[in-house]
Parts: structure tokens; sequence; C-alpha cells
């Protein structure tokens, strides 16, 4: 069976860890979008990795890991993420981890252009990261962007580097901003290229023949659904498709190909960045940093919190065509009373079931909650269903019903082992 898990919420759900925990029944992991500005944290044996852009399945042996055409790749990161992998003692080799040829490269100076254009929105700041993948989507779509494949002849990668800097300082100069130094970007971009040659390679028929043969595929979504360019909270998103159907197009392998489409969720809510937020609270907030809990694992920035928005998840839901949902971090909610869940928005006199389109409309809306009992104990050494607490259990049935979609697995710690099959009879 060929699994596609993404993000539901605005990112940072906990994808890595059920990437992981689903990795060791795949023979092949793929990620097909993003870029460094997403973070998996994984914690396997009492081991923490943070992982940018290899996918998840790297920290298995004998796993074939990809990353896709749709993602967008920043060298330097890249290399610096193999070096600190292979310090914890991770294998890293050509055999294991695959790179499209037609990926498009960030380059230093798209950083330098990323945040010269976040400064020149002032107040209306979209709430990037700076990593330069808006400015490389961009590009891609501009047709003006390097691939990957222009790494495998240093010979053409410095002329077409040199051309491409040009142009990009002179947009640097248009936004007010000082130009790049090009030697910066050419040994930086020219250095990562050695090591990253070997990696380098046409991934599509890697995975459609490992398909054709029978082999399992994991497909590694990044950042969350609602951060997709056409279905989330316009313009506050990211550069690419992160729903279900970015997989195909990043990826190319066609839609008939995935068999489940998992979506990962906290057992609340969390945003990074800017961008509306209906059901943020700065109580539950307050508790969860305190708890040590919401950091980003890129920009280490505290995440803004609030309660399960079945809104904003029942709208991803329906477009991701979700099969079952992994909750994560219950746990997070072991010593609350009394648990809200947003069941709708009122907008004026009407209530939505699904989110609007204007970022005016969104300004409008107040959340409609429901309230459950919470189970006030710690469930963490829990290691089946039946040893949660049954006011446990009815929040994750609820959550479900309110969602649409059953819930199919529950975490109830960081480790790979805290995870608890849910019934879905």
């Amino acid at each position: 069976m060929n699994t596609l898990v993404i993000g539901s919420q605005w990112g940072d759900e906990g994808k890595g860890k059920v990437i992981d925990f689903l990795t060791e029944t795949a023979d092949v992991v793929a990620r097909s979008q993003g870029g460094s500005n997403a973070g998996h944290t994984v914690i396997a044996k009492g081991q923490k990795y943070v992982l940018h852009l290899i996918p998840s399945g790297i920290l298995w042996e004998g796993k074939v890991n990809i990353i896709g055409n749709g993602v967008v790749i920043n060298p330097t990161s890249l290399v610096e993420e193999i070096e600190y992998l292979r310090d914890k003692g991770v294998t890293i080799s050509p055999a294991n981890l695959l790179i499209s040829d037609r990926a498009h490269v960030v380059l230093p100076i798209h950083k330098e252009i990323d945040a010269a254009q976040e400064e020149a929105l002032g107040d209306q700041k979209i709430g990037t990261t700076k990593q330069g993948i808006g400015p490389t989507y961009a590009d891609k779509a501009r047709r003006v962007g390097l691939r990957m494949i222009d790494l495998a002849d240093p010979v053409r990668l410095e002329k077409v580097l040199k051309a491409r800097i040009k142009t990009a300082n002179e947009e640097l100069v248009r936004l007010g901003w000082p130009e790049a130094d090009p030697k910066v970007t050419l040994d930086a971009v020219m250095t990562a290229a050695d090591v990253l040659r070997p990696h380098i390679t046409n991934t599509i028929p890697v995975i459609n023949n490992a398909i054709k043969a029978g082999k399992t595929v994991l497909f590694e979504g990044a950042q969350g659904a609602m951060l997709d360019i056409d279905f989330g909270t316009y313009p506050f998103v990211t550069s690419s498709n992160t729903s279900a159907g970015g997989c195909c197009t990043g990826s190319g392998v066609a839609p008939t190909r995935i068999d489940k489409i998992i979506g990962v969720c906290k057992a609340y809510t969390t945003r990074v960045g800017e961008g509306p937020f209906v059901t943020e609270d700065d109580e539950i907030g307050d508790y969860l940093h305190g708890l040590g809990r919401e950091f980003g694992a890129t920009t280490g920035r505290p995440r803004r919190c609030g309660w399960t928005d079945g809104v904003v998840l029942r709208f991803s839901a329906m477009f991701n065509g979700f099969d079952e949902m992994a909750m994560t971090n219950l746990d997070g909610l072991d010593e609350i009373e009394n648990i809200k869940i947003c069941t709708g928005y009122r907008m004026g006199d009407e209530v939505l079931e699904y989110p609007p389109a204007l970022m005016e409309d969104w300004a409008k809306c107040e959340p409609i909650y429901e309230t459950v009992p919470g189970w006030m104990q710690d469930i963490s050494s829990c290691t089946t269903w039946e040893e949660l607490p049954e006011n446990c259990k009815a929040y994750v049935k609820r959550f479900g019903e309110i969602v649409g979609c059953p819930v199919g697995s529950v975490g109830v710690g960081p480790d790979r082992e805290q995870t608890i099959t849910v019934p879905l009879n």
C-alpha cells in the first residue's frame, strides 16, 4: 500500500514522527514539495533528529529516500544536513538518498530577495522564514530558475549561476537592498555541487518502477495543507501545493498509484508566522509553552497556539481526501479540565462550516465552541487504546465526528513507540 502523509493544519503537526513510524513497512520514502523552511523533528530510541530537506526514512536502514522534483533545494543547507546526520551515525550514500534532477535550486541570493520583499511589505508581511523559498518558486514559474541538473556539469553551472546572479542583483537594487556578492553565491553552490552530484538523478522512473515492482512507497508531505498556495489562508501561505495534489506533481507519480492518504493533526492547533487563526488562545499557548512545547524546529520561534479548529480540519479533510487522521500531542492536553473544539465560525448572522476566502472575512469570524471534559491524568505511558481514560477516548472520537474523518492513531509522547492505533469500527 502506497501512503501519503501530509499535515492537515498550518504545519508542525508532527508529521516526522508519523512518517518515521510508518517507514518500518515502507521500501521508499519520497518528499515532493517545500524546502528547508520546513522542519521535521523525529525522536527515535531516545535520539533527537531535526530534518529539513532529507526524508525521515533516512533514519531507517535499507530504505531509499527521494527528494522529488517539486522540492526546492538549498545545496549548502542540504550538505550541512547530510553532515549533521553522519555525525549522528546515520549512513548516507547515493544508494539511500536520491535527488531529482528536475528539482529547483535555492541560491543564497534568493534569501536576500526574500528578506528584501518581506521588509518592503511592512505591516503586511507574510511572516516567511526568509529561506528564499518564495523567490525560488517564483523563478520556477517565470522559467528562469536553476535546477539540480545544472549542478551536474561544473562548467555549465558557473555560466548559468553568473547570469542568474546578475539579474537577481538588479532585482535587489529595485527593492532598495544592497547587491549580493557574486563570489559568495558562486563559491557556496559550486562547493555543495561537488558533494551532491553523485546523488542527482531522474527520480521519476525510480519511484514508478518501485511501485511497478510491488514495493511500498511512503510519500512525505512538508508544512501543512492550510499553507497550500491554492487552498490555504492566502496570501499568508507558502509558495507550493502542500495538499495531496502537490504530491503527484512534485514526485511524478499518478494519483491512481496512491492507495491511502493520512492527514496529520495535533490534538489542538498551532501556527507559526502571520495570518488568520480563529481559535488562537493565549491561555492554552502559555500553558503549552510552559511545558516546553511548541517551538519551531526550523526557526525556534514560539508557535501560536489555540483550540482544535474543526472548520479548518473539515475543509482540509475534504480537499485532500483523507482516509484517516493521525493525531499527535494528545498528551499535551493531559492537565486541561475543559477542552474546547471549534465546530463552526460565526461571521455576522452567518454560521460557516468552511473557511472564507477573503482575509477581510477571516477577521470577522468568531469560533463556535463545544466543550468536552478533560481526563486530567498522564497518558504518556499508555500503549493501547483500551488503556486510555474514557474521557480521552471520547474526545478523540468526537474530534473525528466534527472533522468528518476518523482518527486512526494518536501520539501520547514524542518517541516513535508512543503511538497508539485507534480502532476505526
